[in-house]
């Protein structure tokens, strides 16, 4: 028979783990609670991720397929009537329960937890019985080894700041126009119609090998001179309003630079187009 001095130091011993057991569940409480925030905070910066990818996604034409509704999603096996029927007729009520003191697998003992914790892990003893864990049906089975949650939201924490960093860099390049993107607006402007000089150059002076042949001189010299450069200048004006422009942040048209253009196109081009021929007759 046990002593009163045994009966108060298993008292104080069943005092010190339950003790400890309402520390450990306070720090679980507190971790839980930290990880649901965490959590919490990851899922507004996914939303606002994905709602600025779809704005990047519709500037730049391209759309996203739609995602499977829940309705489409296939069944999980376990979710089966096999599954969800419970255990067979060996020792089972006609709804489903077992009866009391044995479990719905062969007759061993109900196993034991507080409720909402659930039963200990199939393969624990209590009293010499199997206890036999219950399956919910529609519950993935765990992962071997099983999952850190901290170290899964870390993970994707990390996936979130480099999904960041990738749609800053998208709306840096999205702001730039396609054409010479690095370059300053002036510059480009200045690039594309001294192109477009150069090229209404090159096809006066091709006018005017064939103009014994399809015009009088006169008349390819007027047009190299007047309609030509107007030509080169409108090319050149399209071309900025089209290439020009940035996919994002674009709220009106893009600078054209219109004076510039013109001088360009309009004088440089006759001139450039006399002085070869003057060049031209000199050599000749």
């Amino acid at each position: 028979m046990a002593t009163f001095a045994e009966y108060a130091a298993l008292a104080r011993q069943l005092a010190d783990q339950r003790r400890e057991t309402d520390r450990d569940a306070v720090a679980a409480d507190r971790r839980r609670s930290a990880l649901r925030a965490t959590l919490d905070q990851l899922t507004r910066r996914l939303d606002a991720q994905s709602h600025r990818l779809d704005q990047l996604g519709r500037a730049a034409g391209v759309t996203a397929e739609p995602a499977p509704t829940a309705g489409e999603r296939p069944a999980s096996p376990a979710a089966t009537p096999a599954a969800a029927a419970g255990a067979g007729p060996s020792g089972g009520r006609a709804g489903g329960s077992p009866e009391p003191g044995t479990a719905g697998t062969g007759g061993a003992a109900a196993a034991p937890g507080r409720p909402g914790v659930g039963a200990y892990p199939q393969g624990a003893t209590t009293t010499g019985a199997v206890v036999a864990v219950p399956t919910a049906a529609g519950v993935p089975a765990p992962r071997a080894g099983g999952v850190d949650p901290g170290a899964e939201l870390a993970e994707a924490r990390r996936l979130a700041d480099e999904t960041d960093r990738l749609i800053g860099l998208t709306e840096a390049v999205g702001r730039r126009p396609p054409l010479l993107p690095a370059w300053s607006p002036l510059a480009r402007a200045l690039a594309v119609y001294a192109a477009c000089a150069a090229a209404g150059v090159v096809l006066a002076v091709v006018l005017l090998g064939v103009a014994g042949v399809v015009a009088s001189p006169g008349a390819v010299y007027v047009a190299t001179c007047g309609a030509l450069p107007v030509l080169c200048f409108v090319a050149g004006y399209l071309v900025l309003g089209r290439w020009g422009r940035p996919a994002l942040g674009a709220d009106g048209p893009p600078p054209r630079f219109v004076p510039l253009g013109f001088v360009t196109c309009v004088l440089l081009m006759p001139l450039a187009y006399c002085g070869y021929l003057v060049l031209f007759r000199l050599l000749g």
